[in-house]
């Protein structure tokens, strides 16, 4: 047997190629002589006994045939075996099929960034010079559908330590109209620190009634308790957190609160009257925190009475997170963790200017979450210290 190693390092080998062109043409070459080798020893096993042996029931090889495949190494005829009862069904290249996976792949990929199926037949016949029919992409990235049924349905944890939600608004068609939809989102952290979008749920503008469905779906699925969730300022959103999860505390997002403070103020106040703001939520504690808000509203309150309304209606989830070390805080103080996955599912999605159907929304975001958190495999910084914060804060409920 060649070791592969060996070919690797071989100098040799390499000298053999003067040219780029001639190194494609060989890994072309090797990959057609490998799928034709994989397709043998797929109709071996399917056979169950060596070439030209008869099995028990009779049948046995019967030749091949001719068949062109797509792949990323461009457009190759290969030699597909045959049986003689034609039971043989083909794993890698099944019938009536002919690209292999490694472009699907790239074609979900493409679509999982925005492209459009007509920008995706002009991607491929420009990098591999071949054509996919319009018909062949949709069959590929309409294969997406089964797969988010079970992810959207797959189990979960029993105990999550945060967990942050948020709406982003696509524009989709419906009855020849387009409207404002929401996607729904809930990320959680698990007792390995390590980041999992739990969901995501399409519906009409964000409301906390729908929010309550998202949350009895959580809990359908095996969420028995959340220590703590971190939402934006939706009016009766830590109500319906607490109808489904009682236990759980809710830290209002203070960055949507600043967002919606400074709405109603003139541009010219703007600097300053942010300046005074964040001395409420930069405070080192809930005491000095209500001292900063009363300066704040002794000296803005008769100006912009909305504001300093907003932030004592708010108070107590406001600052939860003043009930918890730093290191924490720093973690729930606001929802920007999510938002930037809102953020990258945008720069996937831009493309798109408005959705045919609500399938199509929900394709196009669940592959953008795929792309986007391909990278979430370490968990979050200083998860050390912050677990064991979180032991000695929840120790009856937190258990590992």
């Amino acid at each position: 047997m060649i070791d592969k190693e060996d070919l690797l390092n071989n100098k040799d080998f390499y000298k053999s190629f003067k040219s780029g062109e001639d190194l494609t043409s060989f890994f072309k070459q090797m990959h057609k002589r490998a799928v034709e080798h994989m397709l043998e020893a797929e109709l071996d096993a399917h056979l169950d006994n060596e070439k030209h042996e008869k099995t028990k029931e009779g049948n046995y090889r019967n030749g091949h045939g001719a068949k062109k495949i797509k792949s990323s190494f461009g457009e190759t005829e290969i030699k597909v075996p045959r049986d003689r009862s034609g039971s043989f069904e083909p794993v890698l290249v099944p019938k009536r099929h002919n690209i292999i996976d490694g472009l699907e792949n790239i074609i979900i990929s493409f679509y999982a960034k925005g492209m459009s199926v007509s920008d995706i037949e002009e991607q491929i016949r420009e990098m591999y010079d071949f054509d996919v029919s319009t018909s062949t992409i949709s069959r590929i990235t309409n294969a997406v559908s089964s797969e988010i049924v079970a992810w959207q349905n797959r189990p979960l944890d029993d105990l999550y330590l945060i967990v942050w939600m948020d709406g982003i608004v696509f524009k989709v068609r419906e009855n020849s109209k387009v409207i404002n939809k929401t996607i729904y989102l809930a990320v959680g952290l698990n007792r390995e620190g390590k980041k999992e979008v739990l969901g995501m749920w399409l519906g009409r503008n964000e409301s906390s009634s729908f929010w309550m469905s998202v949350l009895t779906d959580l809990k359908a699925r095996g969420v028995e308790d959340i220590l703590i969730t971190a939402t934006d300022n939706l009016n009766g959103f830590t109500q319906t957190i607490r109808s489904i999860f009682p236990q759980s505390q809710t830290q209002i997002c203070v960055v949507h609160q600043i967002r919606n403070a400074c709405k109603y103020v003139v541009w010219k106040d703007r600097k300053e009257f942010s300046a005074d703001m964040k001395n409420i939520y930069i405070a080192p504690n809930k005491d000095a925190a209500k001292a900063a808000l009363d300066d704040f509203a002794t000296k803005w309150e008769s100006k912009y009475l909305y504001a300093i309304q907003s932030w004592r209606n708010n108070w107590d989830e406001l600052t939860v997170f003043f009930d918890f070390p730093i290191e924490i805080r720093k973690i729930i103080y606001t929802t920007n963790l999510i938002e930037n996955l809102n953020g990258k599912i945008r720069k996937y999605t831009k493309n798109k200017m408005s959705f045919p159907t609500d399938d199509a929304v929900l394709k196009s975001v669940f592959l953008a979450i795929r792309e986007a958190t391909k990278k979430w495999t370490m968990p979050i910084r200083d998860w050390g210290i912050v677990l064991n914060q979180f032991i000695i804060i929840f120790e009856k409920r937190l258990k590992l």
